[in-house]
């Protein structure tokens, strides 16, 4: 009996152990890549991203490590603020790791293989471990050749009072690494139409230069074996406001919307004002009805739960940037919530008046109105009386 006990209680214990184990390597997950960074040619100066997205139960730790080109043998682990600041790591964990390595104003000296590694391995950061089996790993070739050199026009200011003679913007590719193919313009971050050209100088004239001409413009070059090269103009100018909503109307209790747009370069500050005892005071936000949402050249202003006795007025919104500031005013009415019966109200109240006006003539109407209509069919028939009076008459004069 006792051998039998103790073959059975082995038997459970080797059950206990097995469930144990396909519970932990179900519960359990290496560490795998979901997007691993990708090798990139970059220009001296420029900025490069580098993305690690890694699952695991749990999640993984991740780490970047730098090794230069031809010397794998030597990476070092890279750090947040790492090369004069010029280096920024952003890591989140949650259901995956995330993380992302980004490097600045680029030097020669950048140039190399950068790596994500990644790892929930307990042992992972054991001395003794070997990292080759506890990490897995992911790389990226950076390669940072010399920026061309490109010579452009000064940034310049139209003037405020709107008149501004024409002038060309101009650019001149002077030594570049690698063969030129094409040049073109941007405005804005946006390719203008028709600019492109085989031309290592180019020019982008402004005829008539105004307030929606101005912004950041960019001459850009491409290349055979080069990533894109580009020189920047700024042209700057005060705002001006090119739209806004003149007047909003509203029941109490709704909501309003007011908004105005602007052209001009830098883009402006946005601020709205309410007109209050006789100037223009900043929007007190103390009932938290009031929301300013601005971007660029174009800001709305939000009033929820209109209130009749305190939001109907006039209101400002002003533009200002380094140039000049500019304005413009909206109307806000705010009816009562009877304003939709008043058409309705005001039928009722004209024929009410008109009943009234019918009684009132037919109550004091004067009785000798009813004898005079009396007396006018009496002379009738007296009229009718003589007729026959004097047809008599008539006939015995005949006889």
């Amino acid at each position: 009996m006792i051998p039998g006990k103790r073959r059975a209680a082995v038997m459970s214990f080797s059950v206990v152990i097995l469930g144990a184990l396909m519970l932990q390597s179900v519960s359990s997950q290496n560490a795998g890549f979901v997007k691993s960074p990708l090798s990139e040619t970059k220009l001296t100066g420029d900025t490069f991203e580098l993305y690690c997205d890694v699952v695991g139960n749990p999640t993984p730790e991740i780490q970047w490590w730098y090794s230069e080109i031809n010397r794998a043998d030597s990476f070092r682990q890279l750090w947040d603020g790492a090369r004069k600041r010029r280096v920024s790591i952003s890591t989140a964990y949650g259901a995956n790791a995330v993380s992302v390595l980004g490097v600045s104003h680029l030097t020669l000296d950048d140039v190399g293989t950068y790596e994500c590694r990644a790892s929930n391995d307990p042992r992972r950061n054991e001395l003794h471990q070997n990292p080759a089996t506890t990490w897995i790993r992911a790389q990226a070739t950076i390669t940072v050749l010399q920026k061309p050199s490109i010579t452009a026009s000064e940034h310049t200011t139209l003037p405020s009072d709107g008149h501004s003679p024409p002038f060309t913007l101009q650019c001149n590719l002077t030594s570049a690494h690698s063969v030129h193919q094409e040049s073109y313009w941007m405005k804005n971050g946006e390719e203008i139409l028709d600019t492109r050209s085989p031309n290592r100088n180019t020019e982008y004239k402004l005829v008539k230069p105004r307030g929606d001409d101005a912004g950041l413009y960019m001459c850009v070059y491409t290349f055979e074996l080069a990533p894109p090269a580009n020189a920047t103009i700024e042209v700057k100018s005060a705002p001006e406001i090119t739209g806004h909503k003149r007047s909003e109307n509203k029941n109490e209790g709704q909501g309003a919307l007011l908004y105005c747009k602007s052209v001009g370069y830098p883009h402006p500050v946005w601020t709205w004002r309410k007109f209050d005892n006789g100037m223009y005071r900043e929007i007190d936000n103390s009932s938290g009805r009031f929301f300013i949402s601005s971007r660029d050249n174009y800001t709305e202003l939000h009033i929820i739960n209109l209130d009749i006795s305190l939001d109907p007025g006039e209101y400002q919104c002003n533009a200002t940037n380094m140039i000049g500031s500019r304005d413009e005013k909206s109307v806000l009415r705010v009816r009562s919530h009877l304003a939709p019966l008043w058409p309705l109200l005001g039928v009722l109240a004209e024929i009410i008046i008109l009943v009234v006006i019918i009684v009132v003539y037919e109550k004091r109407k004067k009785p000798e109105d009813l004898q005079d209509d009396d007396d006018q069919s009496g002379p009738v028939k007296t009229n009718s009386t003589n007729n026959h009076k004097d047809k008599n008459l008539r006939q015995r004069n005949t006889n």
